[in-house]
């Protein structure tokens, strides 16, 4: 593959009620065995923010993911898909979005997306280019 992508999606803590059938940390192993195993394929993830997590929870995901050795980073809001998901808690302001991706960046993510409207495949051939050429 010209890029790995596996998105934890939440917090630990909303982990059991986001994602009933995966595992926080099952995720996280996912990312470091493919960085380990093909250190030449750009790894990414992505996270969801709004369905009640706090920002150092956020904060704590965000570096746990960097800590895999992860290249890419999408952060996005999240939006309930239909009335049987999670509900939203609360919508992000575009400063808090700004915030997050500057905090994830000092981490040494090479390439971070983060907005209301980023999902994982956002600007996606954008954030590969730099580095898998």
């Amino acid at each position: 593959p010209e890029i790995l992508n596996h998105n934890v999606e939440t917090v630990p803590r909303l982990y059991r009620t986001m994602r009933p059938q995966a595992k926080y940390q099952q995720s996280l192993e996912l990312l470091e065995r493919a960085k380990t195993d093909r250190p030449d394929i750009p790894v990414k993830s992505g996270i969801m923010v709004g369905a009640g997590e706090t920002r150092e929870e956020v904060d704590g995901t965000i570096r746990d993911i960097a800590d895999q050795g992860t290249d890419i980073l999408t952060i996005g809001q999240y939006l309930q898909p239909t009335p049987n998901h999670v509900p939203i808690e609360r919508f992000y302001k575009p400063l808090e979005f700004a915030e997050m991706r500057l905090f994830a960046e000092t981490l040494g993510y090479k390439h971070v997306e983060s907005g209301p409207l980023v999902r994982s495949s956002y600007h996606a051939a954008d954030q590969a280019a730099p580095l898998t050429t």
